[in-house]
C-alpha cells in the first residue's frame, strides 16, 4: 500500500504567505527560485510564451504531453501565457510588477531594458520591488553579453576541472549544479532583501546573480590554496584530496562511501577492519599523517570492505559510529523508509488527473513547513484570472487573446 503523504501537515499559514512574485525567467534557474519560494507560501505568477511555453515543459521523458520535471518545478504556480515581444505584453507584466513584492528574471542582460522594464523604470512603478536577476556572467563585466547556460558556469566556476577522474574527460555530476546553486543563491538574496525593505524604509533593490559566480562560492579552499601555495587543485575521482581517509571503497556487491577522516573517527573505523596496528600509529593520529599514507589506508579499508557485501558493512560501520553510506539509485531512494518518515516523497496529482511521487520539500520548518498547495499549471491556465484581478475586463482580455498577446 503506497502510505506516501499527499503535503507535509501545515498548521498555518506558509512562512511567505501573502507575498507576491512574478516570474518571468524560464527552464531552470529562476523556476527554481520560483518554485522555493512558491512552496513557502509565495503567490507565483510565472509569464511564458503563449505558443509553447517554457520550453521545460518538453525537457527529458513526457506524460500527457508534458515533461514529469514540469510537474515538480512549476507546482504552486499560475501559468500566465503572454508575448512580452509585444508591447501590449509588456504593458501587462508592468501591470502585474507594480503590485509585486518580488520580480524573478533569467534572461541575457538587457532583455528587460530592450522591454522598457529596466530596474530604474520598475522601481519608479514599484519601489518596494526587489528584483532578482539570474544570467550566465552577470549585469556587468566584459562577458556580459554572452550567452550562458548552467554547464558553462560549471566549467568556469572550477568544478568542471575537479569531476572525473584524473587524466579523463571532466563530467558533469549528472543534474544542472550550475543552475541549481545560481537559484539558491537567488533565493537568499531575495530574502535578505526583503528583510532589508522590511527593517530600512521599504525600498527595493536588485540582485545579481551569475552562474559561475554561485558556482565557484561553493568551491570551498580551491582559491586561497592557489594564493597561498599556487596549488591548483587537480580531479581526484572519487576520493577528497587533503583529507583522509575519505573514499569510495569496492563492496563484493556494489561500492560504500566511507568518512573516516576524523581523528577519533578514523580509530575506530580501524577498529572495525581489524586494523589495531593503524589506530594507534603514532603518525596516523593527526590528519596531515593520514594523508601521507592515503594510499596505505585506502588499500587497508578496500581490502576489509571487498569481501563483504555493502549492507554488512554499512552495519559494522554504524555499530561502530563511522560515517558511511550505500551509493543511492532513485530505486533506493524510492524505497528507502528514512525518505518517507521525512516526507520527502510525495504524491501531486496532475492537472490531468495523474498521481505522480515527487520530491518533498526543503528545508523544513517547524511553524510554517512549506507545501504543495496547487499542481503544475497548464500553459495559460491562469490568464484570465490574473488579468482580471490587475483590472481588465473580459472584452479586453478577448480583444488581447485575439491578437495574440496572450494564450
Amino acid at each position: 500500500m503506497n502510505t506516501t503523504p499527499t503535503s507535509p501537515p501545515s498548521p498555518a499559514p506558509g512562512a511567505l504567505d501573502g507575498l507576491r512574485v512574478v516570474e518571468m525567467g524560464q527552464l531552470i534557474a529562476g523556476p527554481f527560485c520560483g518554485k522555493t519560494l512558491g512552496e513557502f507560501g509565495a503567490d507565483v505568477v510565472k509569464i511564458e510564451p503563449p505558443a509553447a511555453g517554457d520550453p521545460l515543459r518538453n525537457w527529458r521523458m513526457l506524460q500527457d504531453g508534458t515533461s514529469v520535471w514540469w510537474q515538480v518545478q512549476s507546482r504552486n504556480k499560475q501559468s500566465v501565457a503572454l508575448d512580452l515581444r509585444r508591447p501590449e505584453g509588456q504593458e501587462i507584466a508592468r501591470a502585474l510588477i507594480a503590485e509585486a513584492d518580488v520580480l524573478i528574471e533569467n534572461f541575457r542582460p538587457g532583455t528587460l531594458e530592450a522591454w522598457d522594464m529596466a530596474p530604474d523604470q520598475l522601481h519608479a512603478l514599484n519601489p518596494g520591488l526587489v528584483i532578482l536577476r539570474i544570467s550566465g556572467y552577470g549585469q556587468t563585466g566584459p562577458y556580459r553579453d554572452l550567452p550562458g547556460f548552467g554547464a558553462i558556469g560549471e566549467a568556469m566556476g572550477g568544478l568542471r576541472h575537479l569531476t572525473g577522474e584524473p587524466g579523463r574527460v571532466p563530467v558533469r555530476c549528472g543534474i544542472s549544479i550550475g543552475d541549481t546553486l545560481a537559484a539558491l543563491h537567488g533565493t537568499i538574496g531575495v530574502l535578505a532583501a526583503l528583510y532589508h525593505r522590511k527593517v530600512n524604509g521599504g525600498a527595493g533593490q536588485v540582485i545579481d546573480v551569475a552562474l559561475h559566480e554561485a558556482v565557484f562560492n561553493c568551491m570551498e579552499s580551491l582559491l586561497p590554496e592557489y594564493s597561498a601555495f599556487g596549488a591548483v587543485r587537480q580531479a581526484a575521482g572519487s576520493a577528497l584530496p587533503g583529507i583522509a581517509p575519505s573514499n569510495a571503497y569496492p563492496c563484493a556487491d556494489g561500492w560504500v562511501l566511507i568518512a573516516g577522516n576524523g581523528d577519533s573517527i578514523f580509530r575506530r573505523l580501524m577498529g572495525a577492519i581489524g586494523r589495531e596496528d593503524l589506530a594507534a600509529a603514532p603518525d596516523l593520529q593527526s590528519n596531515a599523517g593520514r594523508v601521507a599514507r592515503v594510499q596505505e589506508l585506502d588499500d587497508a579499508i578496500a581490502a576489509w570492505t571487498s569481501t563483504r557485501r555493502t549492507q554488512d558493512v554499512l552495519a559494522q560501520l554504524a555499530a561502530a559510529a563511522v560515517p558511511a553510506g550505500k551509493v543511492y539509485t532513485v530505486k533506493d531512494i524510492h524505497e528507502d523508509p528514512h525518505y518517507r518518515a521525512r516526507n520527502m516523497l510525495l504524491t501531486q496529482t496532475t492537472r490531468e488527473g495523474r498521481t505522480l511521487e515527487v520530491p518533498g520539500i526543503c528545508p523544513k520548518l517547524s511553524a510554517t513547513p512549506g507545501t504543495i498547495r496547487s499542481s503544475a499549471p497548464r500553459l495559460g491556465d491562469d490568464t484570465d484570472a490574473v488579468l482580471r484581478r490587475i483590472g481588465l475586463h473580459a472584452d479586453r482580455i478577448d480583444a488581447l487573446r485575439a491578437a495574440k498577446v496572450i494564450g
